[in-house]
């Protein structure tokens, strides 16, 4: 069975981060939820518990039955690692490879070719250069992006800067399980 981690963050997108992992369980895919603090502002962990009958993982530090170092644990037994929303704060602390929350540091310890993100943030943010620079900085060390969408954001404002479309970024997801060398989706 193929192991997606899919990170969640702190974005107004957050929910329909629940329907790519409900796509996922479905195509008997074990799904494994890090989420950032922020997210949690957004959509309860409770949420994707339910969806992917798997503990979500939200503190580094939280107190666990587990004989293992977590996040190395999941980093290692990932064939895709998926962050969908991706905001500017996580795609700037990986680009400057700051890990400092369960997230970024199961990303540090996932090879790059694993990796999707998927931003979603306001047109303004998503143009900034130093944005634009730390997509640039990461795909270049081989991370893949799924471009956001022009729509009409949460700010009220039309622009690049939406989530893609989750049946995007759910095949981004199959594909990216494909070339990694696992071949079982279900």
């Amino acid at each position: 069975m193929s192991e997606v981690v899919l990170g969640v963050t702190g974005s107004i997108a957050a929910y329909k981060a629940a329907e790519i992992a409900n796509i996922l369980v479905k195509a008997k895919i074990n799904v494994n939820v890090v989420m950032t603090s922020a997210a949690e502002k957004f959509i309860a962990p409770l949420t994707f518990q339910t969806l992917t009958k798997n503990q979500v993982y939200t503190d580094m530090f939280e107190d666990t039955a587990y004989g293992d170092v977590r996040h190395i644990t999941l980093a290692q037994n990932a064939d895709c690692l998926l962050i969908a929303p991706a905001t500017a704060n996580i795609i700037g602390k990986i680009a400057s490879g700051i890990a400092d929350d369960m997230l970024s540091t199961v990303v540090m310890a996932t090879e790059s070719k694993k990796i999707i993100i998927c931003p979603a943030m306001n047109t303004a943010m998503y143009e900034n250069a130093a944005t634009q620079s730390n997509i640039e900085k990461l795909r270049g060390r081989g991370f893949l992006f799924v471009e956001p969408r022009e729509s009409r954001l949460a700010c009220g404002a039309f622009g690049k800067g939406a989530l893609a479309d989750v049946d995007v970024i759910v095949s981004a997801v199959y594909n990216r399980i494909q070339d990694t060398g696992n071949k079982d989706l279900g």
